[in-house]
């Protein structure tokens, strides 16, 4: 029998009270409303900022970007960090503090990548400025003065999930990008909503599956395939990075994270899989309402990249 968290179930109960009576009221989601929900929950429950000795703030192109070094008399390998948010919400600022623990837990250098958002900007913007960030993020890291980098990783939440993953399928067919590991958290991979846990899930779970279809609503202008854009359906090679794959029993994602580690553990033993029985989708940002939770996905994300293989 499925048991969600003591503390997060009382948290989630008030939430979809309120939620309930903002439908009810008639409030309708708008890329202004999302943007500041995500921002506000986010600051609101993740309280702790921890120091980061050096961080920059630069951009690769048209594309900031955010530099967090955690020990910058030492090279470390590099993170390339996207956020989630439906590919509609999120920004470097509002996942500062995910990024600053990432950064901690990891030894890594974390690059986290502030890429175009849509409806202003619909697909394929946001994979394109991801893959021009890993194109000339060396050259623009030694030009501020990182340099001596041995591995480039990339990872991502949700939506910046989906951009991690296409990142390496993109990276199979260019030899000038490599990518040392992945790791996803609760990743959104099927654009097409095809698996059991979007109904199972799909309402009272923080996130509702009718969000998600707005989301990529606002993401797909109607000649675009999703089929096709989805990570999940992508071709997979032997030789794919080492995967990380984090899912939570409560979250309408959840099945697509496991298929998508299950077809990845067939090509290569190396793939992982770290499964949160008790959470929700988003629960990182919700540090303070569970935060052993997080610890724990910050320590099993600084192992995974620290470990050698």
């Amino acid at each position: 029998m499925r048991e969600m968290d003591g503390s997060l179930a009382t948290w989630l109960h008030g939430f979809n009270l309120e939620l309930a009576a903002l439908m009810a009221a008639g409030v309708k989601f708008s890329p202004t409303r999302v943007r500041e929900g995500l921002a506000t929950i986010t600051q609101t429950f993740i309280t702790d900022i921890p120091e980061i000795a050096m961080i920059v703030d630069d951009a690769i192109e048209h594309v900031p970007i955010r530099v967090y070094h955690p020990l910058p008399q030492r090279p470390l390998p590099i993170l390339v960090y996207l956020h989630g948010g439906g590919h509609v919400a999120g920004s470097l600022d509002v996942y500062d503090p995910i990024c600053r623990k990432l950064a901690l837990a990891s030894q890594h250098i974390v690059v986290a990548v502030d890429y175009r958002l849509a409806p202003e900007h619909p697909y394929p913007a946001a994979v394109n400025d991801v893959y021009l960030c890993l194109q000339h993020l060396l050259s623009e890291l030694d030009r501020i003065g990182i340099n001596d980098i041995a591995q480039i990783s990339i990872g991502g939440d949700s939506a910046g999930g989906a951009l991690a993953a296409t990142m390496c399928v993109l990276a199979q067919e260019d030899d000038t990008v490599q990518i040392h590991k992945q790791v996803l958290i609760y990743p959104s991979l099927d654009y097409t909503l095809s698996l059991p846990s979007i109904v199972s899930n799909g309402n009272d779970y923080f996130l509702q599956t009718n969000k998600i279809q707005w989301y990529f609503d606002q993401y797909f202008q109607a000649d675009h395939h999703r089929y096709n854009a989805s990570p999940l359906w992508q071709p997979i090679r032997a030789g794919f990075p080492a995967t990380l794959v984090i899912t939570t029993e409560f979250c309408p994602l959840r099945d697509e994270g496991i298929y998508y580690y299950q077809q990845l553990r067939q090509l290569d033993s190396r793939a992982q899989h770290y499964h949160v029985s008790d959470m929700v989708h988003a629960f990182l940002n919700l540090e303070d309402v569970v935060p052993e939770h997080c610890q724990r996905v910050y320590q099993r994300v600084g192992t995974f990249l620290l470990t050698d293989k």
